[in-house]
């Protein structure tokens, strides 16, 4: 490999909003994530349908049977 062309590479944790913390390695010497795997709601099984239904509704409103 070339010398000098290669950016560092650095061990990093990584912090997510909720407060969780893994370690990566990354060629940056910090990262903040909005979410991870312990919070989003995929994953936790709490998945947000408001939006969802919101759309179920004004489908329902449009072609629904009378």
């Amino acid at each position: 490999m070339k010398e000098g062309i290669h950016p560092k590479y650095y061990a990093v944790k990584v912090q997510c909003g909720c407060g969780n913390t893994v370690e990566t390695g990354s060629t940056k010497e910090s990262l903040r994530a909005d979410v991870c795997s312990n919070c989003h709601p995929f994953y936790t099984g709490q998945q947000r349908n408001i939006a969802a239904r919101g759309r179920v509704e004004q489908f329902n409103r449009r072609y629904g049977s009378k």
